[in-house]
Protein backbone atom coordinates (compact mmCIF):
# COMPACT_ATOMS: atom_id res chain seq x y z
CA UNK A 1 0.00 0.00 0.00
CA UNK A 2 1.45 3.24 -0.64
CA UNK A 3 1.56 6.21 1.55
CA UNK A 4 -1.02 9.31 0.52
CA UNK A 5 0.28 11.32 3.30
CA UNK A 6 4.18 12.66 4.65
CA UNK A 7 3.42 11.76 8.05
CA UNK A 8 5.13 9.30 10.57
CA UNK A 9 3.04 6.11 11.87
CA UNK A 10 4.48 6.22 15.20
CA UNK A 11 6.06 8.60 17.67
CA UNK A 12 7.92 7.79 20.84
CA UNK A 13 6.82 9.25 24.51
CA UNK A 14 10.29 11.10 24.68
CA UNK A 15 8.87 13.34 21.30
CA UNK A 16 5.62 13.94 23.10
CA UNK A 17 7.00 14.86 26.18
CA UNK A 18 9.21 17.20 24.15
CA UNK A 19 6.86 18.23 22.02
CA UNK A 20 4.60 19.14 25.26
CA UNK A 21 7.23 20.78 27.27
CA UNK A 22 8.17 22.94 24.41
CA UNK A 23 4.55 24.08 24.28
CA UNK A 24 5.01 24.95 27.89
CA UNK A 25 2.16 22.59 29.02
CA UNK A 26 1.81 20.31 32.02
CA UNK A 27 0.80 16.99 31.67
CA UNK A 28 -3.21 18.05 32.49
CA UNK A 29 -2.76 20.83 29.89
CA UNK A 30 -1.45 19.10 27.22
CA UNK A 31 -4.18 16.41 27.84
CA UNK A 32 -7.14 18.66 27.49
CA UNK A 33 -5.65 19.88 24.59
CA UNK A 34 -5.71 16.37 22.75
CA UNK A 35 -8.61 15.85 24.25
CA UNK A 36 -7.29 12.79 26.04
CA UNK A 37 -7.00 11.99 29.65
CA UNK A 38 -3.82 12.52 31.64
CA UNK A 39 -3.16 9.28 32.49
CA UNK A 40 -3.07 8.61 28.28
CA UNK A 41 -0.76 11.42 28.50
CA UNK A 42 1.58 9.75 31.68
CA UNK A 43 1.21 6.49 29.56
CA UNK A 44 2.27 7.65 26.19
CA UNK A 45 5.28 9.38 27.73
CA UNK A 46 6.30 6.65 29.94
CA UNK A 47 6.20 3.89 27.07
CA UNK A 48 9.14 1.94 26.04
CA UNK A 49 7.18 1.13 22.49
CA UNK A 50 6.21 3.72 19.79
CA UNK A 51 3.25 5.09 19.39
CA UNK A 52 0.54 5.10 16.84
CA UNK A 53 -3.19 6.92 16.46
CA UNK A 54 -3.90 10.54 16.04
CA UNK A 55 -1.42 11.56 18.67
CA UNK A 56 0.99 11.06 15.78
CA UNK A 57 -0.18 13.61 13.71
CA UNK A 58 -0.97 15.93 16.40
CA UNK A 59 2.70 15.97 17.57
CA UNK A 60 3.35 16.36 13.89
CA UNK A 61 0.90 19.24 13.14
CA UNK A 62 2.44 21.45 16.94
CA UNK A 63 6.04 20.84 15.99
CA UNK A 64 5.57 22.54 12.20
CA UNK A 65 2.99 25.49 13.90
CA UNK A 66 3.65 25.80 17.66
CA UNK A 67 1.64 29.21 17.68
CA UNK A 68 -1.77 26.72 16.99
CA UNK A 69 -2.02 25.64 20.75
CA UNK A 70 -2.10 29.32 21.89
CA UNK A 71 -4.24 30.01 18.79
CA UNK A 72 -6.88 27.84 20.14
CA UNK A 73 -6.82 28.77 23.65
CA UNK A 74 -10.27 30.39 25.52
CA UNK A 75 -9.23 33.54 27.26
CA UNK A 76 -10.30 33.98 30.53
CA UNK A 77 -13.63 35.32 30.64
CA UNK A 78 -13.59 39.20 31.16
CA UNK A 79 -17.22 40.08 31.45
CA UNK A 80 -20.38 38.52 33.56
CA UNK A 81 -22.29 37.56 30.48
CA UNK A 82 -20.16 35.11 27.40
CA UNK A 83 -21.72 33.74 24.40
CA UNK A 84 -20.24 31.02 22.18
CA UNK A 85 -21.27 31.14 18.47
CA UNK A 86 -20.88 27.70 18.01
CA UNK A 87 -20.97 25.70 14.26
CA UNK A 88 -22.83 21.99 15.38
CA UNK A 89 -19.91 21.28 18.02
CA UNK A 90 -17.24 23.77 16.62
CA UNK A 91 -16.38 26.75 18.36
CA UNK A 92 -16.33 29.73 15.83
CA UNK A 93 -16.62 33.39 17.90
CA UNK A 94 -16.46 34.08 21.75
CA UNK A 95 -18.31 36.96 22.56
CA UNK A 96 -17.47 38.61 26.33
CA UNK A 97 -20.23 41.24 26.58
CA UNK A 98 -20.49 44.37 28.84
CA UNK A 99 -24.52 44.87 28.67
CA UNK A 100 -23.86 47.87 31.53
CA UNK A 101 -21.07 49.35 29.48
CA UNK A 102 -22.34 48.28 25.74
CA UNK A 103 -19.08 46.79 25.09
CA UNK A 104 -18.32 43.54 23.04
CA UNK A 105 -14.68 41.72 23.20
CA UNK A 106 -14.44 38.78 20.56
CA UNK A 107 -12.25 35.68 19.52
CA UNK A 108 -12.59 34.03 15.96
CA UNK A 109 -11.43 30.77 16.48
CA UNK A 110 -12.14 29.72 12.38
CA UNK A 111 -10.53 31.62 9.35
CA UNK A 112 -14.30 30.79 7.56
CA UNK A 113 -15.78 34.20 7.27
CA UNK A 114 -19.11 32.82 6.96
CA UNK A 115 -19.13 30.56 10.13
CA UNK A 116 -17.96 33.91 12.27
CA UNK A 117 -20.32 36.27 14.01
CA UNK A 118 -19.82 39.17 12.49
CA UNK A 119 -17.68 38.09 8.95
CA UNK A 120 -14.81 39.94 8.75
CA UNK A 121 -15.42 42.51 11.25
CA UNK A 122 -13.07 42.15 13.93
CA UNK A 123 -13.66 44.48 16.77
CA UNK A 124 -17.73 44.64 16.18
CA UNK A 125 -19.31 47.62 17.88
CA UNK A 126 -22.49 46.70 20.91
CA UNK A 127 -24.71 47.75 18.02
CA UNK A 128 -23.38 45.26 15.59
CA UNK A 129 -23.83 42.84 18.53
CA UNK A 130 -27.58 43.81 18.97
CA UNK A 131 -28.30 42.86 15.21
CA UNK A 132 -26.21 39.85 15.46
CA UNK A 133 -28.93 38.67 18.27
CA UNK A 134 -31.22 40.34 16.19
CA UNK A 135 -30.60 37.77 13.53
CA UNK A 136 -30.49 34.52 15.31
CA UNK A 137 -34.12 35.22 16.26
CA UNK A 138 -37.59 35.12 14.57
CA UNK A 139 -38.31 38.70 13.04
CA UNK A 140 -40.46 40.79 15.70
CA UNK A 141 -43.17 41.36 12.71
CA UNK A 142 -43.26 37.70 12.40
CA UNK A 143 -47.19 36.48 11.99
CA UNK A 144 -48.96 35.40 15.35
CA UNK A 145 -45.94 36.74 16.98
CA UNK A 146 -47.43 36.93 20.61
CA UNK A 147 -48.12 33.37 19.94
CA UNK A 148 -44.61 32.78 19.44
CA UNK A 149 -43.59 34.60 22.40
CA UNK A 150 -46.11 32.69 24.75
CA UNK A 151 -45.36 29.52 23.82
CA UNK A 152 -41.42 30.20 24.64
CA UNK A 153 -43.04 32.27 27.88
CA UNK A 154 -41.27 35.47 26.94
CA UNK A 155 -43.34 38.45 27.78
CA UNK A 156 -42.21 40.63 25.23
CA UNK A 157 -39.98 40.78 21.73
CA UNK A 158 -35.98 40.83 23.31
CA UNK A 159 -33.40 38.76 21.80
CA UNK A 160 -31.33 37.93 24.29
CA UNK A 161 -34.32 36.17 25.85
CA UNK A 162 -35.62 34.05 22.63
CA UNK A 163 -32.08 33.35 22.36
CA UNK A 164 -31.80 32.22 25.82
CA UNK A 165 -34.61 30.12 25.52
CA UNK A 166 -33.89 29.00 21.83
CA UNK A 167 -30.26 28.97 21.58
CA UNK A 168 -30.20 30.93 18.67
CA UNK A 169 -31.28 27.76 16.48
CA UNK A 170 -32.84 28.81 13.46
CA UNK A 171 -34.32 26.55 10.88
CA UNK A 172 -32.75 24.84 8.42
CA UNK A 173 -29.18 25.39 10.10
CA UNK A 174 -26.25 24.36 12.73
CA UNK A 175 -25.62 27.84 13.94
CA UNK A 176 -26.64 27.98 17.55
CA UNK A 177 -25.86 29.91 20.92
CA UNK A 178 -24.28 29.12 24.63
CA UNK A 179 -24.95 31.48 26.85
CA UNK A 180 -22.36 31.89 30.19
CA UNK A 181 -23.52 34.37 32.75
Amino acid sequence: MTKKYALEEKVTGEEIRHCRKRLGLSQEEFARFANVSKKTVERWEYSKTMITGPIVTLVAILREYPRIEEERKIPPRKTRLRLSYMFREELCTLMDVDEKNRDIEIVNYTGHLLKRAFGKIENPSYEQYEEFLKSRCFPPTRDKMKLVLREYDIPFYDPMLIIEKTQGRMAEDDFWIRIER
